[in-house]
């Protein structure tokens, strides 16, 4: 196994709660999914800060930025049941990382973490 890359992000949580009364850019962000977990958790704010900061981290991993290549909405930052984070890629988003990485097959691994005013995502993509 060799890693790809590594990206980081961190988001204050306090940016993506004003992003969250543009119902419009949410859906342009978030999966049906991702915004219904997300709305039946207390911390809604943090919940979708997060995820965002997800999608941005894998974005530098991968070493392309948003664009292109990738659509924030067709990256799904979901959890196994035991609660751990994982990256699933969707649609052309999926094809184009493939295509990218010259393989079907890599491994993202997700670390995820919130307190008080920032969340923060780290993000390993290996092949």
């Amino acid at each position: 196994m060799r890693i790809y890359g590594t990206g980081v992000d961190i988001v204050k949580i306090e940016r993506i709660s004003k992003i969250l009364k543009k119902k419009l850019v949410i859906k342009k962000l978030f999966s049906e999914n991702e915004i219904s977990k997300c709305l039946k958790i207390r911390n809604k704010s943090a919940c979708f800060a997060k995820k965002f900061a997800a999608k941005e981290a894998f974005s530098k991993a991968l070493g392309t930025g948003l664009g292109k290549v990738i659509n924030f909405k067709e990256i799904l930052i979901l959890n196994e049941k035991n609660g751990k984070p994982y990256i699933k890629l969707i649609n052309k988003t999926k094809k184009n990382v493939e295509k990218k990485l010259n393989k079907k097959s890599f491994k993202t691994f997700l670390s995820l973490s919130d307190e008080n005013d920032y969340a923060i995502a780290f993000v390993t993509i290996t092949l």
